[in-house]
């Protein structure tokens, strides 16, 4: 009896965990995809400034339209970046270097002259004494220009060619600034000694001015003065932190703007100054946690319109784990890149490229799709940088322009015109904003107009990431779909060389369907290079098809319907292999696998169910795998090569005879269920038939049957 109750209690056990693992099977990879999410938002969060958000928006040049404002506390009134620009700018160019004085090198110069005026006058006038007077008042030129200082620029490259309004010499302990015109070169020093040397020609010094005329001034007047880069560097640095931020101060209590007041150059920097100061206090106050949460969820709100816009609009996208990976990485590197860039606060938020989520994104999705992950991404990062409204505007605008301008991001000329274009939607919004807030265009900063330079150069640099991820996420570019649509390609012409005529029946559903693409919406160049490829399957049996048959020879004569069939269906598979094999992307082997859905080969299957009508367990086997199509694309190229193929069989072509062809065989394939699959539309397919209709009557000339009356 226990060992039965043990029985069925692992029975029920067993049943219980293939449940569970039921459940994991049917939801682990939503569970998977909203961890991507939560890692997204969580990532942001931590990258956030841990700051709280200032109430009230103001803007330079606008009224101010809350209620009047009293200040909250005391707090400073912090300096602009002119400001501060133009005071360490003041700062550094009346800084004075400092230099180490040499204090020894006057006495050895001194005694070396000693030496040598006293061995030359030995040599010239031993029996007389030399006027002692006038040697002492040489050494007193001699130690006088050593203790002014004797440089040489040459041996201290870190101040040469530079201008210094004066330096700083050290002697020991004590500091000593001069100015910079007093100090000697080593040339200048010589100079000032022959000249003073010159005051010796006289009737009574005739001797002694010989002897010094005769002496090497330049071993007198060595450098003494050497460049002292660390103490020099850490008095700069010292100086640059301890210049002051503010420049003033308002009390808690007194009123700083009224409502409808303007707000001018001087009460924005107030305003700036409050906001600065209340956000910080707020971060450091015991709220700091509930403001921690209060990013989390609007971080969260964010992602939530996000994943709600891809639910009801891309829903293919929330299938694929590689394109939710993409667009969440895209999004988040942007705004953890803004946060930390603000942070630091060493380049302007300007300078990052957020141009690029748009072009991204439109390279491998759409325009649509584009626009709306730009906006999410600049509503991130507006939350917390300075100017919000001027920030999103200023971007929306580029991002909109971006989309616009690269339609055929395959061509070369139109990302350098789309980035130029960019650069230039910057420039007149920003000027446009300092119209407002100035009114007067002296006002535009130089520096800002640099940063926009800098965006539109790293546009450009980071455009090529797209070949990275395109590799790395499996996508597929325009630039790429081109390629694929090069005959050239070793695949294309093998196919027209083994497969002449399905080659040629391929350009012509590539034709077909790029015009149908056009029309209704889509991507032309990824229906073009997947129509080239739809058929690559046949080449390992191409006479089995009547597009690469002679007139006199038929090998499905020998053949069975269903070994027929049997060989007309595998190509699908075949082609499926031969791409794979030649490493086609995944979105080209779509068009292979989807060409045919899952239709039946209506020749073969016919004449099987006319010769055995009672065998209906072999009529599967006349129908191809599958899948059907999933997506306009691969709709139309199924619609063309349909409609492509039967044209060939028409033995009277007219306009009446085309149309009932299109219309006959789209009617059957949607009777079928073929496109129930795709997001495609009755209107779309009524647009396709029209456009198969004109092109096919294009290519056969046909002609309007008249009635035989009218014709006589």
């Amino acid at each position: 009896m226990p060992q039965k109750m043990l029985l069925l209690q692992c029975k029920k056990n067993a049943n219980e965990m293939n449940k569970l693992l039921h459940l994991f099977q049917l939801y682990y990879k939503a569970v998977i995809r909203t961890v991507y999410f939560i890692i997204a938002i969580a990532a942001i969060v931590l990258a956030l400034p841990n700051e709280g958000k200032f109430k009230y928006e103001f803007q330079k040049g606008k009224a101010w339209m809350h209620d009047d404002l009293v200040a909250p506390f005391d707090f400073s009134i912090y300096k602009t970046d002119t400001e501060l620009i133009s005071e360490r700018n003041a700062l550094l160019n009346n800084f004075k270097p400092f230099f180490k004085v040499d204090s020894s090198s006057a006495t050895k110069a001194i005694k070396a002259f000693r030496t040598d005026f006293a061995n030359k006058w030995t040599e010239e006038y031993a029996d007389i004494e030399p006027n002692q007077k006038l040697i002492d008042d040489f050494e007193a030129h001699i130690q006088f220009v050593h203790s002014k200082g004797i440089i040489n620029p040459d041996e201290n490259p870190d101040v040469k060619d530079k201008v210094f309004g004066g330096v700083t010499l050290l002697y020991d302990n004590v500091a000593l600034e001069t100015p910079f015109y007093e100090l000697y070169t080593v040339s200048k020093a010589q100079s000032y000694l022959k000249d003073k040397a010159e005051n010796f020609n006289k009737p009574n010094n005739k001797r002694i001015y010989r002897v010094l005329k005769s002496l090497p001034f330049y071993m007198y007047v060595r450098p003494n003065l050497s460049y002292d880069l660390q103490t020099t560097k850490k008095v700069k640095e010292d100086m640059l932190e301890n210049l002051s931020q503010t420049k003033g101060l308002v009390y808690s209590g007194e009123r700083i703007v009224s409502r409808g007041e303007i707000i001018n150059s001087e009460l924005y920097q107030i305003l700036f100054s409050l906001k600065r100061e209340y956000e910080s206090r707020l971060s450091h106050s015991g709220n700091s946690n509930l403001v921690l949460l209060g990013q989390f969820l609007l971080v969260s709100i964010i992602f939530i319109a996000l994943f709600l816009f891809l639910y009801n609009f891309r829903r293919e996208i929330l299938t694929h784990d590689s394109k939710i990976f993409f667009i969440l990485l895209l999004v988040t590197s942007m705004t953890i890149v803004s946060s930390l860039l603000l942070k630091r606060n060493l380049i302007s938020v300007y300078v990052i490229p957020f141009a690029i989520v748009p072009i991204f994104i439109r390279t491998f999705y759409d325009s649509s799709l584009a626009l709306f992950i730009h906006l999410i991404t600049v509503f991130l990062v507006g939350f917390f940088v300075p100017n919000s409204f001027e920030f999103v505007f200023m971007h929306f605008i580029a991002g909109v322009i971006a989309i616009i301008s690269l339609t055929r991001v395959y061509r070369r000329s139109k990302l350098f015109l789309a980035v130029a274009y960019i650069f230039l939607s910057y420039m007149v919004v920003y000027t446009t904003i300092v119209f407002i807030q100035e009114g007067t265009l002296l006002r535009i900063n130089p520096q800002t107009l640099a940063w926009f330079a800098g965006n539109a150069l790293l546009l450009l640099a980071s455009y090529q990431l797209i070949y990275l991820f395109e590799k790395v996420f499996g996508f597929l570019s325009d630039t790429t779909l081109m390629e694929l649509s090069d005959t050239n390609q070793d695949l294309l012409r093998k196919l027209a060389e083994v497969a002449p005529g399905t080659f040629q029946h391929s350009l012509q559903v590539a034709n077909l369907a790029e015009s149908a693409i056009h029309k209704i919406g889509g991507n032309p160049l990824l229906v073009r290079a997947g129509a080239l490829y739809h058929d690559t399957g046949k080449m390992d049996n191409p006479y089995y098809f009547i597009e690469n048959q002679s007139p006199d020879f038929n090998p499905h004569e020998s053949l069975d319907f269903d070994e027929s069939a049997e060989i007309i269906i595998s190509h699908v598979t075949d082609g499926v292999k031969v791409a794979k094999k030649h490493r086609l992307p995944e979105q080209i082997i779509d068009f292979i696998r989807t060409h045919h859905g899952t239709t039946k080969v209506q020749y073969f299957y016919r004449l099987f169910k006319d010769k055995f009508p009672e065998a209906k367990e072999q009529l599967d086997s006349f129908s191809y795998p599958g899948p059907r199509p999933f997506s306009k694309e691969t709709a139309v190229v199924m619609m063309a090569d349909s409609v492509e193929a039967a044209s060939r069989a028409l033995k009277s072509i007219t306009v009446k005879t085309i149309d009932d062809l299109v219309e006959g065989i789209i009617n059957h394939q949607q009777a079928e269920g073929q496109f129930n699959e795709a997001n495609i539309t009755f209107r779309d397919i009524s647009e396709i038939k029209q456009i198969f209709k004109k092109k096919l009557q294009n290519i056969y000339h046909a002609r309007i049957e008249y009635p035989k009356e009218a014709a006589d």
